[in-house]
This record gives structure tokens, C-alpha cells and sequence, in this order.
């Protein structure tokens, strides 16, 4: 029986030659995240030598990557001292991959990591943070773990107890329409999948839509795989991520033949979407497989919206927001928060003009980094407040207010909305396909 691509990965991880679902295993990790978390591991590794004699010391610093970015610049005195603490630690044991808060080379840990060439195809990535399954994006089987578990994989240099799992080939056909995006598609699979329906599974990009994807939307697609449950979200490479590694992180050389699924791979479920024919998606409060087309939306004023995120902060999404908005204002109804999903793609946008245009629109154009993401920091929503966001979740109190309402969309529906101060469907605000960017 064959494998699939997350299977022939970690039969090199074990050093075996064939695995299948079931099994138990102890895969060798090629890159460890994690970011302000690092804190809880650094107590969790200090306590594995605790009473030992031993100098508590990483497996392997140049496999290490440490990335700040949920709470930057730090909200409050305890952050502060958490981040000096994580950078004794980093000087100390001698970590290399460790992004600070600087505006040359800091982001999202999910976008940092990839331009900055530390995931290849074939590896096996873990991060403590459950949206580590971006990754896949270039062929990796990359997945969020644990405090504890972390710090095993700092001791050891390998996960334990990983269970190989099943696998759901998920074939994407058709060609997006204008003013849609990777994110309507993943939406319109979470709402068929439904937030269960890949549990402990992986899900398994195919189809004419996925070769067409440029590294951008793949990395949105493969971001929210957890969203259905899944462990991991991959994408079998191919030219397009052998074309963004050389030209975006200079990495030649690669070969990504054995890793391509076999033909006769043996898969949970086989899942079909034509996406030729979908619309604008908005996942409605509490649940992100609370998936409506836009027009089921029409009309909800919007207090707050943003544009960013390790799912829609990259240089394509800032460009549609720009296209947009360009040479109109925002709603004064309304407040746009941008954040860029990291300095390399802030200094891009800048040079690009999408900065300036979307400033002169009313945007507010925020540090890279995850803001009011997770619900502590810089825009958390009133109570009685709506939000529409870029982001991947939207259950009770994600960005900060279980008193308020989080609707998840595209960028393109977000720049739309943030015209009108209601959530408005970017196919009806008289622009052009020439401004489309599917």
C-alpha cells in the first residue's frame, strides 16, 4: 500500500521505510516554534533537569525559532518581563532563529518563518501555536503542540507519542471567480466539513484550483485546516513552491519527487469543491463553520474591521484592501485596522503605495503582529461592538469581548465593508475585474 505525503514524511522522521495510520510514533523535528509561550516551556524544560546534575541545554539552538509577536509591543509590565526573561534564554543557549520586536526583520511567527526560508518541504515543524498547520503550505508536516510538549522536543529534538493519522484528499477544481479568494474557498470547505469533520486528521490539497494557488493563498488554505478539526493542512509541492523559495528565500537545490503522494495512497475520504462558482463567504458568530455567502450578510453595520493576521496579512491581501479602497474614503462609521503580517511585507506595501493609500482612505495602519487576534491586545471590541475580520476564529470572546461579534471574511469583503460601514459584497461596489486579484 502507498503513502500519502504526510506519511512518507514521517517515515523519514522515524527512519523507516513505510508507516500507515495508527501507528505510534517518536518523528525527529526539524524546526521547533514557539513565541511569548516561550515562557511556560522555559519553565517546563528548566524542570526536566531539575535534580539531575545536568546543565539544562537545547537538543539543537539552530532548530529553534523563537518569533514575539502575539502581544508586541507588550501591554502590560508581566509581558514585558516575560519577553526579557525569553531573551536571557535565547542569548544563553544560543538560538539564532529569534525575531524580536524590530522593524527589519519581526511579524507573525506563521509569516516570519516562511520568508525567512526556515520551512522546507519534507520537514516536520512544530510550533505551540495551534495555527503552526500554515506551514504545510510548502509540503511540511507541521502541527501545534504543547507547553510540555515543547519542552520534550527542546530536550529530545523529537515528538513523542504522535499518532500517524488519517488523511482526507480534499481535490479543489474550477477557477475562482473575481473578487474571490483562498479564504472563501477554505470557509466554504469549513462550512461543508463542519469544525469536526477533520478531526485528527490531515487534510490533503489537490486539483487544478490548488496549482493555480500562488504560495499566498496556500498558506491561507493550509492556516485554516485546524478550523475543521484537522491536525495539519498540506499541499504536496511542486514548481510553485520550489518558485517561491528561490525568489522570495534564495533556497535552490531542492527535490520534492518522494514526496509527492503515491497513486495507490490509501485515504480516509476524498472530498470535491468546484470553486468555480462560489461567491464571497462570511463565517456569522460563534463558529467559523457558521459559513453564509456574503449576500446572506448584506446589510449587518460593522463597528470595527480587520485586515491582517497569520491567515490574510500578506502582500497580496494589503494590495486588494489597497485596490479597493483606493481613492475613496472609509465609512465614518466605521474603524479599519490594518496589520501587516510582517515588516518584510509592511516595507513592501510601503514601496508599493498600498500603505499610502490605504492611510489616505481612514485605515490605521497597525505594527505587524497578531493585535486583537487573540483577545488582549490593541483592539479588542466594545461590548455590543461587530466586528468583521480577516482572521480564523470567531467563537465568544476571540477578540476580546464575549459581549461582542466577530463575522470572518476575505480582505476583499472587509475593504468593500469598511466603504460602506455594513458588511457589502466587493462584486457590487462598481469595480473592475482589473482590480480582482483571485
Amino acid at each position: 500500500m502507498g503513502m500519502t505525503v504526510v506519511e512518507k514524511i514521517l517515515a523519514r522522521a522515524t527512519g523507516r521505510t513505510h508507516v500507515q495510520p495508527g501507528e505510534v510514533l517518536e518523528p525527529c523535528v526539524d524546526l521547533a516554534m514557539s513565541h511569548e509561550n516561550s515562557a511556560l516551556v522555559i519553565n517546563q524544560f528548566q524542570e526536566i533537569f531539575k535534580g539531575t546534575g545536568l546543565e539544562a541545554r537545547v537538543w539543537d539552538p539552530s532548530k529553534i525559532a523563537i518569533i514575539f509577536d502575539h502581544r508586541v509591543p507588550a501591554e502590560s509590565a508581566k509581558t514585558a518581563t516575560n519577553q526579557k526573561r525569553i531573551r536571557q534564554f535565547v542569548r544563553e543557549q544560543g538560538i539564532q532563529k529569534f525575531h524580536d520586536i524590530r522593524g527589519d526583520e519581526g511579524g507573525i511567527c506563521h509569516q516570519v518563518l516562511v520568508e525567512s526560508g526556515y520551512v522546507l518541504p519534507g520537514y516536520v515543524v512544530v510550533g505551540t501555536d495551534s495555527h503552526t498547520t500554515t506551514h504545510g503550505a510548502l509540503g511540511a508536516f507541521a502541527f501545534g503542540i504543547g507547553a510540555t510538549e515543547m519542552a520534550s522536543v527542546w530536550t529530545l529534538g523529537r515528538v513523542l507519542n504522535v499518532e500517524v493519522p488519517q488523511t482526507i484528499k480534499v481535490i479543489l477544481s474550477g477557477r475562482i471567480p473575481p473578487f474571490v479568494g483562498a479564504k472563501d474557498v477554505i470557509l466554504a470547505l469549513i462550512g461543508k466539513l463542519t469544525a469536526q469533520g477533520a478531526n485528527f486528521k490531515v487534510l490533503e490539497f489537490h486539483g487544478d484550483t490548488v496549482r493555480r494557488l500562488p504560495t499566498s493563498g496556500r498558506l491561507t488554505l493550509c492556516n485554516m485546516a485546524i478550523e475543521a478539526g484537522a491536525t495539519s493542512g498540506i499541499v504536496p509541492p511542486d514548481e510553485e513552491t520550489l518558485r517561491y523559495l528561490r525568489s522570495e528565500c534564495g533556497i535552490t537545490g531542492l527535490q520534492i519527487e518522494d514526496l509527492l503522494p503515491d497513486p495507490d495512497a490509501s485515504y480516509a475520504e476524498v472530498v470535491e469543491l468546484d470553486v468555480s462558482s462560489l461567491t464571497p463567504m462570511v463565517a456569522f458568530p460563534h463558529a467559523v463553520d457558521n459559513v453564509r455567502s456574503v449576500e446572506e450578510a448584506y446589510g449587518l453595520a460593522v463597528d470595527q474591521i480587520m485586515i491582517g493576521s497569520c491567515t490574510n496579512g500578506r502582500l497580496e491581501d494589503i494590495e486588494i484592501a489597497a485596490r479597493i479602497l483606493r481613492g475613496k474614503k472609509i465609512a465614518r462609521t466605521v474603524r479599519l485596522l490594518v496589520f501587516p503580517a510582517s515588516y518584510r511585507v509592511y516595507h513592501q506595501a510601503l514601496e508599493k503605495g498600498y500603505i499610502k493609500e490605504l492611510l489616505e482612505a481612514g485605515a490605521v495602519i497597525m505594527n505587524p503582529g497578531c493585535g486583537p487576534c487573540l483577545g488582549v491586545h490593541q483592539g479588542i471590541l466594545g461590548d455590543g461592538e461587530r466586528g468583521l475580520s480577516t482572521t480564523n476564529r470567531n467563537f465568544k470572546g476571540r477578540m476580546g469581548n464575549p459581549n461582542a461579534e466577530v463575522y470572518l471574511c476575505s480582505p476583499a469583503v472587509a475593504a468593500a465593508s469598511a466603504l460602506t460601514g455594513v458588511i457589502t459584497d466587493p462584486r457590487q461596489i462598481g469595480l473592475t475585474t482589473e482590480d480582482n486579484l483571485s
